[in-house]
């Protein structure tokens, strides 16, 4: 059973990781030089400029960013839920 939780953190973590390249596409369009060698780095820096890019845009946050969050938190939970059932 534990091992159902943890693939499905790693599938949330993909997931994540698939909206923090979507943002970086969103952010070079719009004119923001996204720093691909660096981008683990700098993330969160990008992060809070999707954010304020997509809020200026249309007054709101764009749906990446909230996906971004779901994803990561959904990955958190699931791993501790994987690892609590494992040690148990």
């Amino acid at each position: 059973m534990s091992d159902v939780f943890l693939v499905l953190a790693v599938l949330s973590a993909l997931w994540g990781v698939v909206d923090a390249v979507l943002m970086a596409v969103a952010l070079d369009r719009r004119g923001v030089r996204v720093n691909l060698l660096l981008f683990r780095l700098y993330f969160f820096r990008y992060l809070r400029q999707y954010k304020d890019a997509t809020l200026a845009e249309t007054g709101t946050v764009g749906p990446l960013y909230y996906s971004y969050i779901v994803a990561m938190c959904l990955a958190l939970v699931f791993a501790v839920v994987g690892v609590a059932i494992r040690v148990r």
